[in-house]
């Protein structure tokens, strides 16, 4: 039994020196009392025994498998059987935590017992630069979602218990790459609430990569995440252009996304402050 559970899925990552550098960056916490699952979506051959080899490092390190790829909700729900933390915190196998981010989560968690989770703000690198910030709305109200998901994932800690309630995550195809928003909403529509430290205690990679990647199929994902969860949430009515937005951002190619991106989050504006 501990304190933390921290839960990351792999999938042939494309640069080994990144997710080592994740993985390390939770082995480094000042908090201790942990225990780190990841579970890999059925990477090929080659990686896998990578990763096996390096999570030797560590006894606090619990390595699970899927003989195929499921998609990160069913990833996250397999390393939720196993968890044993009274805290869940997320992790992404390219980004990187400060050294005392669980720390700083926990104790917030401890604090103050109305809330569910907890996030906080993030610097946003590419290769081993930082290009910009992320701030984020300190207490997000259920009208912060219509944006964006005023939460950033893998940069979150929840308590294990509401996670259970409310069944953990959505393994629906209609919910892929949308999976996180559709969580965050679902809790508040059950009259959950979360908060943002207003401390830079993650990296988050983000390059034009992260949104070549994101097919356009997945945007209809979040069109359908997007109208339940509003529906759900009492804020649709006068906002269905919120709905469509992620098909018009869709039609931009990445490198364009990826410009207006530096220009506003390279300036560290206040996440949904506009």
């Amino acid at each position: 039994m501990c304190r933390i559970s921290v839960v990351m899925g792999t999938y042939n990552e494309r640069d080994r020196r990144q997710a080592a550098q994740a993985i390390d960056s939770i082995l480094n916490q000042t908090f201790r009392d942990f225990e780190f699952i990841i579970c890999d979506d059925g990477s090929d051959r080659a990686f896998y025994k990578w990763l096996y080899r390096y999570c030797k490092k560590d006894s606090r390190i619990m390595l699970l498998r899927n003989e195929k790829n499921m998609g990160l909700a069913a990833v996250l729900n397999k390393c939720l059987k196993y968890a044993s933390g009274e805290y869940i915190a997320r992790m992404d196998a390219d980004d990187i935590s400060n050294t005392r981010r669980l720390e700083k989560q926990a104790a917030f968690l401890e604090r103050h017992q109305e809330y569910a989770l907890v996030g906080c703000n993030a610097q946003l690198i590419e290769g081993k630069r930082v290009w910009g910030e992320r701030r984020l709305e300190k207490m997000p109200r259920r009208e912060s979602f219509l944006r964006t998901s005023p939460f950033i994932h893998p940069a979150v800690m929840i308590r294990r218990e509401v996670l259970e309630s409310i069944g953990g995550y959505c393994v629906s195809p209609k919910v892929m790459r949308a999976e996180d928003y559709e969580l965050f909403m679902r809790l508040y529509a059950k009259g959950c609430r979360g908060y943002n430290l207003q401390e830079t205690l993650f990296q988050y990679r983000e390059d034009t990569k992260s949104y070549a990647k994101r097919k356009y199929r997945y945007r209809m994902n979040e069109c359908r995440v997007r109208y339940r969860g509003f529906l759900e949430l009492g804020i649709l009515n006068g906002n269905l252009h919120y709905v469509l937005k992620p098909l018009a951002a869709g039609l931009v190619p990445a490198w364009i996304m990826m410009v207006l991106r530096r220009k506003k989050y390279g300036r560290m504006r206040v996440s949904g402050s506009q």
